[in-house]
């Protein structure tokens, strides 16, 4: 007959209350890069220094910039407290262990001469705790040897290494995998060229993609905005809260910025034509043209600069203005064409025969004499012997 028990306390399956409370329990899902777990995995587990210590220096692996562990550590108090789970005195108290030891600095506060305020004081890892945390590589121990042992260091070069695997770091392929050399954050990408000069007016990359951004969400393009009203945005005392309201603005900034483009376009267009006209007169200066119908002679001054147009009803010549591009349109389309010999002397010819069959102007019409009457005879006779009468008593 068995005397021992057939159920211990404690064995068996578990109660349904201790597996509720096994369910409640929750883990910090974050993932460290391998360099900055295997920092602070060494920080945990340094037996020379207090566990409250160990405890600061793991959350000062967890916060250093691993690519540059020699910087200043940006972060609050209440964040390093959090994470190596002490309070502000015990806290305080790690960081005189770790300053004992050498394995931080704390550098005084900077003082801004300006204001007249100082600022804060950051913590840096030192050269022995980066080489101790595996954040910085350690000196080679190995040195090449003198020349004069040139010849027996060759003949053990010559017989391949078997290089033995460390027991204290993972091995292979996995290794690798899990030693990201490079951390780079996301970078935006480059700003269009038209939006550029933004930055001129204190904007900064970031904020002008988010406008972009809301500029797309009202229908808009940031680059229409600006480039239709620059002279105003550049002149506003807040430019972005100015830039914002435009966003909101119901108007077709992309109609504006074409239409300023076809006006533009039509300008640099008429501009060239006068150009161009002004060298077709140029290369056809001091010549004589005829229209097609030969009612019309068209002399060029001698230095492309006037153009003198006669026609056969009239005897002078009447100058023109502007005419550059007029006649450099009448040339290329064939109205006008180099008059000859031929072409001058029939011009000259109609010309004559037209002033010939014209009339004359007929003369004023001459008034008839009023006929002298004796009362006018009278009169006449009267105003003589006065004037005999004054020249005697003179």
């Amino acid at each position: 007959m068995s005397i021992a028990q057939r159920f211990v306390a404690g064995e068996g399956g578990t109660h349904p209350e201790d597996s509720a409370a096994l369910t409640a329990f929750r883990c910090d899902s974050t993932n460290l890069p391998w360099v900055v777990f295997r920092a602070a995995f060494r920080a945990a587990h340094i037996e020379q220094i207090s566990p409250r210590a160990r405890a600061v220096l793991a959350a000062l692996a967890r916060t250093v910039d691993a690519a540059n562990p020699f910087d200043a550590i940006f972060a609050r108090r209440e964040l390093l407290t959090g994470r190596a789970l002490q309070s502000m005195r015990t806290f305080y108290r790690s960081l005189d262990d770790l300053e004992v030891a050498g394995l931080i600095e704390r550098r005084p506060q900077r003082r801004y001469v300006e204001a007249g305020l100082f600022g804060r004081a950051y913590l840096h890892l030192t050269e022995h705790a980066a080489s101790l945390l595996g954040l910085m590589e350690p000196p080679r121990a190995h040195e090449e040897e003198p020349a004069q042992t040139a010849s027996s260091t060759t003949s053990a070069s010559d017989q391949p290494s078997l290089s033995v695997p460390s027991a204290n770091v993972a091995d292979g392929g996995i290794y690798k995998d899990l030693s990201p050399s490079v951390f780079q954050k996301r970078q935006p990408g480059q700003l269009p060229v038209d939006l550029q000069r933004l930055r001129t007016l204190g904007f900064f990359d970031f904020l002008i993609f988010k406008l972009m951004r809301e500029a797309r969400e009202h229908g808009k393009r940031l680059s229409d905005i600006v480039e239709a009203t620059w002279d105003h945005l550049k002149l506003a005392k807040a430019p972005i809260n100015y830039l914002r309201a435009l966003l909101r603005n119901p108007i077709d900034f992309s109609l504006l910025v074409r239409r300023r483009n076809d006006e533009h376009r039509a300008d640099q267009a008429r501009a060239q034509q006068r150009v161009d006209a002004q060298a077709v007169a140029r290369k056809h200066a001091g010549r004589t043209f005829i229209d097609a119908d030969g009612a019309r002679q068209f002399v060029i001054g001698a230095e492309g600069e006037s153009l003198t147009i006669f026609s056969v009803t009239e005897r002078i010549g009447r100058q023109a203005a502007g005419w550059e591009p007029s006649f450099a349109t009448a040339l290329a389309s064939g109205k006008l064409r180099p008059a000859t010999a031929l072409d001058l002397e029939r011009f000259a010819h109609t010309q004559r025969e037209s002033f010939g069959k014209s009339q004359p102007c007929a003369a004023p019409p001459k008034h008839a004499k009023p006929p002298v009457t004796g009362a006018v005879r009278d009169h006449i006779a009267g105003l003589r012997q006065l004037l005999k009468v004054r020249g005697a008593g003179e």
